[in-house]
Formats: structure tokens, sequence, C-alpha cells
């Protein structure tokens, strides 16, 4: 008997052609050293809008950002997927999001589009970069798993150190507060961040806890740590700021600075925003309009408290820009900064969401109405529900944002502002709710400071980018040998270089929001019934003039290729909420079948942490599934493969595979059991074959069928469907234990 660990991927191809050096021609083959390489920093801020920072047209102080677009370029269309982890998710593979599985949320849909996990056909940015040479650090927001309260270890496979990562400090969760945030994490461990040994008031930038500033401060440790440790090897560096989602919390030195700063109100410091978006040449007069915001959108009676939330907005994104600087301090202390490649973008637009905006709020008591907090608590909530110190957490108008006693939003109105002078907001996939800034600095290589880069590009690039600039090699297969999804993104690294860059289109969906962008056109819908809009891009950035009746073979044409991308790249079905499978059997406790024998999801055997038992005689004339349950995320198979009795477990798309080293001949019979506890056992023939204890049974109930003699719809094993068996399973029972 032998249990198939995970294996490092196979033998890589010739490094990849380096062709945006200067001092290669695109001609020459080069493989460099580790000297040679640059460092790479990607950094990401959380539902802010293409306008909320300096250099793209904010009045918001953003010295550091604007530094390296003065010394960089930024992009004017770049783009994410609108919304925080299905951008995660393309961010780190280079994939559409449906395509790694996140095609939605953090919940599993039943498709493996919205399985809500990173699955195992995709690799991350730091498992590619890691083959050639690159140690890979993260500090903050993970948001790409479900497993944010593990049972065990074996439920982390996840997390950033089982996909690539180093050291990794950051939450898991996807939002919470800034002053006590939940799933706080050291590498695998969740801390307080009140009773960290290795984080304390005399580390913090301002002396107290605030969780931009931990990981700004998080990711210079890992810097000057790296320099000093591990010097001669190239880094990656994944920021992933939570600033500025919700809550809105800020340290009150920041708030101090933008007293005031709007009281002129929405309308004006929106057209204070456009004209200096022109003024930058970001956007034209002749293809954007700012139209007038909504009256019903703007707080009128509570216009003082709106105000306070937007001072506090721009204290979050002052803040968290401070914090960059450090990192390019670290960078120049160290020596590291001509050499390091600084991509800076946003995850979605500026957000619409009504959190903690409803009713009117309550006034801060006192004293404390709780009991206090110890130190060593782990805070379980995204908002939570009282302070360290005891107080009760606020919401509603009134309430004044900043303080850790409170949880709210800045609201439509604002959004509207940040993504001046786009449509929508985050969820959508009009330009408001997937344009972000993209400012690239890399002195070593960018030499024009300033330029303004027009060529479409998108998330999916940035892996791509990463690639080519490492001299690194994107596997075919990964994860104990699984195949690998071909990267989607193209390098923007010529672009670096006054080279242009190829693609025939860019694609988005999510919630049944649509969008195809070819050349100048783009095609977008609002909804899964929404009816398809086509904008001619050159002409109308803000998409205010719909083409789609004037140009019906554009826009048919361009539907359809959404079509064809949407069916290879697990899109569909759209916003699958009502037409999930139900999850199993949950009543029934013995199943018999015979061979061919065929359970819908619907029906098939309850085995979500539960054990079972198998007893089945068969005529095994060769290789084949004999009985399977189950696809590529969750589910077990059993099967003969090369003559030997094998076990497969697909565990949150994690797979473990068993080999009896049994050779089952002619009749046999077979007794499986896997136990909740994950104790297994294989008995062919009245002699054991196998007994071991694997991590557990299945965390989750598998949703597609399950059949004997074959796997038809979602491989299990390691092996193409149906693999039908050679031979009969003639008679079989399933005890649910």
């Amino acid at each position: 008997m032998t249990l198939n660990e995970p294996k490092p991927a196979t033998a890589w191809l010739a490094a990849i052609i380096a062709t945006f050096f200067l001092s290669v021609s695109s001609t020459e083959h080069a493989a460099l050293n580790a000297a040679e390489k640059p460092n790479i920093i990607y950094i990401m801020s959380d539902d802010m809008g293409y306008s909320d920072i300096g250099c793209y047209g904010s009045e918001i102080d953003t010295p550091n950002l604007n530094s390296l677009a003065e010394g960089g370029i930024r992009f004017t269309q770049f783009y994410n997927t609108g919304r925080c982890c299905p951008t995660r998710a393309s961010l780190l593979t280079g994939l559409y999001p449906h395509q790694a599985g996140i095609g939605h949320m953090m919940n599993d849909r039943g498709y493996d589009g919205y399985r809500g996990e990173l699955n195992r056909q995709c690799v991350t940015i730091p498992e590619v970069l890691g083959t050639a040479g690159y140690r890979n650090y993260m500090s903050g927001k993970w948001h790409v798993t479900k497993a944010v309260k593990p049972m065990t270890d074996a439920d982390k496979h996840n997390w950033p150190l089982q996909r690539g990562f180093d050291r990794f400090y950051g939450t898991i969760h996807g939002a919470g507060s800034f002053f006590d945030p939940n799933t706080l994490t050291r590498d695998n461990t969740f801390i307080s961040p009140f009773a960290d040994p290795e984080y304390g008031p005399d580390q913090m930038a301002n002396g107290e806890y605030y969780y931009t500033d931990a990981i700004a401060d998080h990711a210079v440790r890992f810097i000057r740590e790296h320099h000093f440790e591990s010097g001669e090897q190239p880094f990656f560096l994944y920021v992933s700021f939570t600033a500025a989602h919700w809550p809105m919390h800020a340290l009150e030195k920041d708030i101090k600075k933008y007293k005031g700063k709007y009281d002129e109100g929405y309308d004006s410091i929106r057209n204070g925003r456009y004209e200096r978006m022109v003024d930058l040449g970001l956007i034209d007069r002749s293809n954007t309009s700012n139209w007038p915001l909504d009256e019903n959108w703007k707080e009128t009676q509570n216009w003082e408290w709106d105000k306070r939330n937007m001072e506090v907005y721009a204290a979050m994104v002052d803040n968290m820009d401070q914090g960059i600087g450090r990192i390019i301090q670290s960078l120049k202390d160290t020596g590291q900064f001509e050499n390091t490649l600084i991509c800076f973008f946003q995850d979605n637009g500026g957000c619409a969401e009504n959190y903690g905006r409803g009713g009117q709020g309550k006034q801060r008591s006192s004293k404390p109405d709780r009991q206090p907090l110890s130190a060593e608590y782990l805070q379980p909530d995204m908002t939570p529900k009282q302070t360290r110190d005891g107080y009760t957490v606020r919401t509603g108008k009134g309430v004044m944002a900043g303080p850790a006693d409170t949880a709210i939003g800045y609201g439509r109105a604002w959004a509207t502002v940040s993504n001046t002078p786009f449509r929508e907001y985050k969820h959508y996939t009009h330009e408001g709710g997937i344009a972000t800034p993209l400012i690239a600095h890399w002195p070593n290589r960018i030499k024009e400071g300033g330029k303004l880069e027009e060529t479409p590009s998108h998330l999916i690039d940035l892996m791509a980018t990463a690639v080519d600039v490492a001299s690194a090699t994107y596997p075919e297969q990964y994860h104990d040998e699984q195949p690998i999804k071909p990267m989607e993104g193209t390098s923007l690294a010529p672009l670096f270089q006054n080279r242009p860059v190829k693609r025939e289109a860019l694609y988005w969906e999510h919630e049944g929001n649509r969008a195809i962008r070819l050349g100048k056109y783009k095609l977008v819908a609002k909804g899964a019934k929404g009816e398809w809009e086509l904008y001619d891009i050159s002409l109308d950035r803000s998409e205010q003039n719909d083409l789609s009746l004037k140009m019906p073979f554009q826009t048919r044409k361009m539907a359809d290729m959404w079509q064809a991308y949407a069916e290879r790249a697990n899109v569909l079905p759209l916003n699958p909420r009502a037409t999930k499978p139900a999850g199993g059997n949950r009543q029934k406790k013995k199943f018999e079948l015979k061979h061919n024998a065929m359970l819908a999801g619907n029906q098939a055997p309850y085995v979500q942490k539960r054990g079972f038992q198998i007893m089945l005689n068969a005529n095994i004339s060769g290789d084949g599934v004999i009985v399977a349950q189950g696809g590529s995320n969750h589910g077990w198979s059993l099967y003969v493969q090369e003559g030997t009795l094998r076990f497969a477990l697909m565990r949150g798309g994690k797979q473990t595979i068993i080999d009896s080293e049994s050779k089952p001949q002619g009749k046999v019979k077979i007794k499986l059991t896997l136990k909740k506890s994950g104790q297994f056992s294989m008995i062919l023939n009245g002699e054991a074959a196998t007994e071991l204890k694997l991590e557990g049974s299945l965390a989750s109930q598998p949703l597609e069928p399950l059949e004997v003699g074959r796997d038809s719809d979602g491989v299990v094993g390691k092996y193409q469907q149906p693999f039908p068996l050679d031979g009969t399973g003639d008679s079989l029972v399933i005890d649910i234990l």
C-alpha cells in the first residue's frame, strides 16, 4: 500500500524568452540569474473607485502613489472583476475567476465555476515563481477559501502557505474591524492583535493597533528580513489592503486632516475630480460626461453625518498611502528599489452597499455596557458585537464613523464620487464596477516616467507579467501532476518599453452582470435578464449612448463571443442560486445498487462529515471505475488502474489517492470503510489490503451523481472520464455509518 502525497510539478520547459529587457534583443533567449531577476510587489486596495487617489484625480493626499505614477506608468483602461474574492482569485491565478472556482463568493453553489474555493486546476503566482527561485510573502486580506474556521489543519489546504507563500500575515476572511480584525493569522495560526508577541505597540506605526498599518508594517518586515536572510534570492510580495472597505474606521490623527474637506458637497467634489482628471489626461471631455447625482442618493437631514463618513474614508486611503511610503522606503534602505516592479491596483469600484446606514443610530454610552474582552480572545465576527474595552458596536444614521465601536459604510452618493466619471459600482460590469487604476513602477526598466498607457488590460495579465519578468515557466501540470488550465492573460512587460501587446478580447461575469471588451467596443448587461448594451468606449467611456439597436451585427457578434467564453470558462449557469442541486439523500442510510446504476446528486448518499462502508461483489477483467460519487472538488472513487485496486478522495479540491498494491482479478469481494474520523480500510477477498488514517471524511457533500461502473460527470481519480469498468459490479451495498 502507498499513499500518494502531493508531488512537485513536473520538470519545467525552457525559461521564458525575456524580450522586454533593453539589453536583450527580441530574438535572443535569456535565462536570468537570481541577482538579475526583479523583485515583484503587487499592492491591491479594497472597495475604492477609479478617482480615489491623487494621481487619478482625487483630492485625497496620496503622495507616495503619486510618486510611483510620476516615475512609472499609469494605465487608463485597466480592469478588475467587479468584486473582492473573484478579483483575488483572478489576480492570483491568471485565470478568469470561474476557471479558478470562485465565480461568486465563498460558498459552493453546485458547479465548478462557483465552488467558493481555489481549485487544483489552477496555480498561484507564488507557486509558479517559487520554481524560478523566488521567496514569496503576503500581507493582508486572503479571501479565496471558505475555511475561515477550519476544524483541522487539512482544511487549510487553500490558505496562503498551502498555495505557495513562504510567510503570511493577514486575515482569511473578506472584511472586518480595522481595530480588531477577525481571522487574523500569522502563517498558519490564528492570533489576537492584542496578545501578539511579534507585533506590539512599540513596533506599530502609531503606537496602537490599526489593521492598515499592520499590513504595511509586516510588508516592510518581510522586505527587510528577506534582504538580510535571503538577499541572494528575488522575492514576490503580495500586499492586500482592506482599506477602504467598510466599516469606515480610521485613526483620529488621519481623520483630523480631512475635517471640513467635504463641506462643499457631493457634486462639487465630483466636479472637481472630473476637471483634475481631464487636466491629467486620464479622460477627455469629448468621450465622458459627469451626469448629475440623483437627489434621492444624497443625505440632507443627515448631511453632517454623511460628510463625516467621507472624511473617514479619505483618512483610510491616506493612511494606506502612508504605509505604501514605508514599503517604498524599506526598498530604498535595502538597495532593492531600482530592481523592483511595483504594481498598484484595486479589487473593484466604489461600494454603494448600505452597510450600517439603516435607521437612526444610538449615541455611545458614557461607560462600557459589556464585559471587557481578554487580550487573548479571538474575535470571531465580521462585525464585532463589542469593542475590547466593552462598548457595544453601533450602526445607523448619526453614528459618527471612525472609532472601533462604529460600523458604517459611506453609501451610494459618495461611491458615485469615487467612481467619477463612470456608471455603476462594485458588483457590476459597467465601468464604475470594473475600472481601476494601475500604476506600474520599475526604475531599471521603465524609463519614461509619467506615461499614460491606454491599452485595455486586466488582472489576468498580472500572472503573465510576473512569469515573464521572472523568467519563470507556467506549468502544464501541478498539484500532484494534475493538468493546469492555461493562462488567460498577456504580459504587460512589452508596454513598459513602448511595444504593443495583442489580445482578442476581455470578458466579465458576476452575479449575472456580463461584459466583453473587443477593441474599442464594449458589450455589457446588468443582471442575468438584462439586455445587452453596446458602447464605443473610444467615444463614450461613460457608457451613455447605447448602440446595440444601431449596430445589431456587432452586438450579435460580441454576444456570441461572450457565450463561447461562458461555455468554456465554467461561467454557466448564470447566478446558479436557484439551480443548485439538492445536497444528497440525508435520510436514507442503506443503498443497494447494481452495475450501471446511477443516483442523481439529490438522491445519492449524504456523506458530508459522515462515514460510510461499501460491500460489493464484482467480476473484474481489467481497469475502470467500480463505483464513484462526486467530482473534481468533493467526492470519492473506487477503481482499478494498471491492474491495481485504488481509492481516490477529493476533499475541497485536494486529491488523495490510495494505492492498495492489490491486483483484483475475476470474482472478488471488496469491503471498504471510511469513518468520519478519517480511519480508512479496504479488505479484498477477506484479506486486509489497506489500512491507514486520512485527514477525515468528506467535509462537503458531493453534488455530482453516484455511478456504478463508470465516472462520467466530474472526475474524482487520476483518470479520464468516464473510465468504464472492464467487468461488472454484480452487487453493491453502501451503508452510512
